[in-house]
């Protein structure tokens, strides 16, 4: 971490201790020179001439002004536009690229004034969670990953106070959100150790021992095991490996009466080499990433746990690396299913769908209200929307609209694709019940249709790509250098509304 961070609710009131910073942010308007000039005026602060008119420039957006007369001793100052430009993800993004940059600072104290919520009631339903973007953007800033680096900066103690007149909401923000960037931190720091380190069974290893303390159930399916399930098509991805394949199933079941039973399916390829069908080494790169669904499962389930959440959850992993020895599947086999159904392999690089194929149909049988899966699974779907959004495939029209809103509210966005049954066309197999692989184009809603073969149709589905998002990308501030644990706030936000 970049500091041991500690995050404390304060009123109003500002008392500074010595090596602090103030945030205080201003709304873009006619009055904003006044503003400017009463603030620094109740500081006690000189403001130049020059660095006044340098801020209220149209041009210029923040200003960091440095004290030599007393405390704070830095003040960030930041214009906000509330315009058609503006996001939700303002704040969370603001608060994640400052944190990081107050390491050269030196600062041991941040105070940051909450602004007026009714100037940005239009973009958040409730202050609450126009606070929580704001502490969500203080913890994302403050991951790092250096675990295999040799000399390691040791973490300087940062207290940030948070100002803002209803305490009751503040401490309550300060909990939660300090409950889901936990769980945000494992999904990621999963994704971000190579695959060396993260096996199948070092996976479900790592679901035993953060999932079970919290009173969730995790068992593991072996090879032993999946064989007497017949669950050939993990144990077919899995066979050119030296790390045996695996099964992580999880369930958090809460105290009182459930409102809903989930299935949560996370694909959990811990390496994809591409089998046969070997990808170049370009594509390699990125592969100990091929597990993000299942990290993200996996910080779903301990979300959901320690915030006691009032629906039974089942968590699935089908956790495999997907390798090359004598053993490996091959172009042109086929594999009978757990479910029964047969699937042709025409590329050993679509392994996704195949390991989900079984887990889907484990997830099936447990009869969940509803079925949701996280998955890696397309290139097709990052050149369609990007590294920005997931795509969402589902037949059911209220389910794609609250994830898009839940997207929305998260700034972990995803967009409905359709998901006709002409694309069943495109994976129809000639010797067995489907294809692994369609033609080039729609590769992302093929993928989805074939994994749709698995699933029991009188169940509430919704297929969720998140190969763009889920890897590191320049959109924002807290995506930049690590990958991002993309899904745990999206699916969060979803249950809490249940």
């Amino acid at each position: 971490m970049n500091f041991k961070l500690k995050i404390v609710g304060e009123k109003d009131g500002l008392s500074f201790k010595p090596d602090s910073a103030l945030v205080k942010f201003f709304v873009d308007s006619k009055k904003l020179e006044k503003l400017v000039t009463e603030f620094f005026h109740s500081l006690k602060l000189p403001l130049g001439k020059i660095q006044k008119k340098s801020f209220l420039d149209k041009k210029s957006n923040a200003m960091v002004y440095h004290s030599s007369s007393g405390e704070p001793s830095l003040i960030y100052l930041k214009k906000v536009k509330v315009d058609d430009d503006f996001t939700v993800d303002f704040f969370r993004n603001y608060f994640a690229g400052l944190i990081p940059s107050l390491k050269k600072e030196k600062v041991k104290v941040i105070h940051v004034v909450v602004p007026s919520y009714e100037d940005f009631k239009k973009y958040f339903g409730e202050s609450f969670y126009f606070i929580q973007t704001m502490l969500e953007g203080i913890h994302l800033g403050n991951y790092t990953f250096d675990n295999y680096k040799s000399e390691k900066e040791k973490p300087e103690q940062l207290t940030v106070y948070v100002h803002y007149s209803d305490q009751k909401i503040l401490k309550e923000v300060i909990s939660l959100t300090e409950k889901i960037m936990s769980a945000v931190y494992l999904s990621r720091d999963l994704v971000n150790h190579p695959a060396i380190t993260i096996t199948p069974a070092v996976l479900a290893s790592k679901a035993k021992s953060e999932l079970r303390k919290l009173g969730v159930k995790v068992k593991v399916f072996e090879t032993a095991e999946l064989q007497r399930k017949k669950m050939n098509a993990i144990l077919a991805v899995g066979g050119g490996s030296d790390n045996p394949p695996c099964l992580i199933t999880m369930h958090y079941k809460p105290r009182a009466k459930a409102k809903k039973k989930i299935a949560l399916v996370g694909k959990g390829v811990t390496y994809d080499s591409g089998g046969l069908s070997i990808k170049p080494t370009s594509g390699l790169l990125e592969m100990k990433a091929d597990m993000a669904g299942g990290a993200a499962v996996i910080g779903m389930m301990k979300a959901a746990a320690m915030m006691k959440l009032p629906i039974e959850l089942i968590g699935v992993i089908p956790a495999v690396e997907n390798m090359i020895n004598g053993k490996s599947y091959k172009p042109s086999d086929v594999i009978i299913s757990a479910s029964g159904k047969s699937i042709e392999v025409k590329d050993t690089d679509a392994e996704g769908r195949i390991v989900l194929a079984d887990a889907l149909h484990y997830a099936t049988k447990q009869k969940p209200d509803e079925i949701f899966d996280f998955a890696t699974l397309t290139g097709a779907c990052v050149v369609a929307l990007g590294e920005i959004a997931a795509g969402v495939m589902t037949k059911n029209d209220k389910l794609a609209d609250e994830l898009v809103k839940s997207g929305s509210e998260t700034f972990e966005r995803v967009w409905r694709l359709p998901f006709w049954n002409d694309y069943n066309e495109m994976i129809k197999s000639e010797i067995a019940d489907v294809s692994n692989l369609g033609p080039r184009w729609g590769g992302a809603i093929t993928a989805g249709k074939f994994l749709e073969h698995f699933v029991d149709k009188k169940i509430s589905w919704a297929h969720l790509d998140i190969a763009g998002p889920a890897i590191k990308h320049e959109e924002n501030n807290y995506s930049k250098k690590f990958d991002t644990g993309f899904g745990v706030r999206l699916m969060i936000n979803y249950l809490q509304k249940i």
